[in-house]
């Protein structure tokens, strides 16, 4: 990925700093393996500099697990000086903060060597070079996600998250009615708020609803014909959701299971392939189970569905969310129209089929996602992989569990997958599986106040 040329963005930076000669101060953003987003917040008469030499950060920050700490053994870290990098801006990311008191703007930045070179262990550029391999191919990638969220109270209960109550009826909500309109009204400022905000950042969010759970909702992006620019929406659609929420005296999660006994938060995409030369969509169909693309795709992602599992479902909570009753599946499986299987074709013309892959989980990079999905449909076209049968009917009823389900058993998948390692830089999934099994120690080696309450009296 070349860096555009420095006249351009300046160009950029002049454009928007004359448009919004009210802004104070610009947050740079870049985003970790845990999609967390870092940086720094700079002066708007630094944003030039910005532009023309781009910031230092150190490599370690794509080592760092949950909580900020750098992971020694990822070999980012002392190991090398916890050494610089050099991040430049991302074109046409920048823009205006609509929650902020004190305007300001953000530019979203990505990390690379001194020489200029992309810096492999950055998610992003992970996501990139699986996308090069579709330029190869004359192919353009066509996404869009949905994003689940709970909107939840700013003080918790014994440690523990509660729905926050309703600015319409002062209560707190206990219902689970999916699509139930009115849930919508009760949080009517809030949610209009985010689509507003979301416009004005040029993020496609069209839509929210009310999922199966008090207070959880689901935004739906617009299709972009951009892999890399979809995980961008969603990374920043996250935190535009958090601090709009804010404003509004609520918080919000993206924890995959923060409920015991209700319905977990995913992160479900939409994928399409076009055709660069025509710009039609490649798995256009009357009947998807007479398309040899779609279904080779289909094969493909469904074989690399268990080693993908840890970048799908990367934490310690992932793997409480699966479960029949919550739509979330277990087995790599496919159908048409079918929400309990793992890759569903939804209907509609012919030119919009497309697959909407429905295991990851709202607490996944969406980079490392899109890149292990990727992956998996560009080894079943290259490799014409059928997918089998696709499921009818109740999925749950007719597969057995067969996905990990759990961070250790995902990472020896992925660990140990040869055909991700021919898309993912080995040396990459080694600092993902060093920095995921250093948090899978911390967890492991914690005693648990259910651990107390049955062991400290008792035995």
């Amino acid at each position: 990925m070349s860096v555009p040329p420095r006249a351009v963005q300046l160009n950029e930076a002049n454009a928007f700093l004359k448009e919004h000669p009210e802004v104070l101060f610009v947050d740079l953003l870049i985003a970790d393996m845990n999609g967390v987003v870092r940086g720094k917040r700079i002066d708007r008469n630094s944003l030039h500099k910005v532009y023309e030499k781009g910031i230092n950060l150190p490599a370690s920050l794509f080592a760092l697990d949950i909580n900020g700490s750098t992971v020694e053994s990822s070999g980012l870290g002392l190991d090398i000086g916890d050494a610089d990098r050099i991040c430049f801006p991302i074109p046409n990311t920048l823009c205006n903060e609509p929650w902020q008191k004190r305007p300001t703007a953000q530019l979203l930045m990505t990390m690379h060597e001194l020489d200029g070179r992309p810096f492999f262990a950055d998610p992003r550029e992970v996501l990139r070079q699986v996308v090069a391999k579709f330029d190869e191919m004359n192919l353009t990638i066509c996404a869009a996600f949905e994003l689940e969220f709970y909107l939840i109270d700013q003080e918790n209960v014994n440690g523990r998250p509660q729905p926050p109550r309703s600015p319409l009826s002062g209560k707190r909500p206990i219902s689970t009615q999916v699509y139930l309109i009115d849930d919508l009204d009760e949080y009517v400022d809030c949610l209009q708020d985010m689509l507003e905000a979301a416009k004005e950042q040029d993020i496609p969010a069209d839509a929210i609803v009310k999922e199966s759970a008090p207070a959880q909702f689901e935004v739906n992006l617009h299709h972009t014909n951009d892999a890399i620019k979809a995980c961008d929406y969603a990374l920043l659609l996250k935190r535009l959701i958090k601090n709009i929420a804010y404003d509004h005296e609520m918080d919000t999660t993206f924890m995959a299971k923060p409920y015991p006994g209700q319905a977990g938060n995913g992160l479900h995409v939409h994928i399409s392939l076009l055709d660069k030369t025509t710009g039609k969509n490649i798995f256009t169909t009357d009947d998807p189970l007479q398309s040899d693309l779609l279904r080779h795709a289909i094969g493909g992602v469904l074989e690399t569905m268990p080693a993908s599992m840890a970048f799908l479902c990367p934490n310690v909570n992932s793997y409480r969310r699966f479960g029949a009753q919550f739509y979330v599946p277990n087995a790599p499986s496919w159908g048409i129209d079918n929400r309990t299987v793992a890759v569903r074709v939804p209907n509609g013309s012919p030119d919009s089929v497309r697959i909407e892959h429905r295991v990851a989980g709202a607490d996944a990079n969406p980079y490392l996602m899109m890149a292990s999905i990727l992956a998996g449909i560009h080894h079943g076209l290259t490799n014409k992989i059928e997918p089998g049968e696709p499921i009818e009917g109740n999925s749950y009823e007719q597969l057995e569990q067969s996905l990990p389900n759990n961070l250790r058993d995902a990472l020896r998948e992925l660990d140990d997958s040869e055909v991700l390692n021919k898309y993912i830089s080995p040396d990459y999934i080694d600092i993902f599986v060093a920095c995921k099994e250093a948090e899978l120690e911390e967890f492991e080696t914690t005693i648990s106040d259910l651990e107390y309450n049955w062991y400290l009296h008792t035995v």
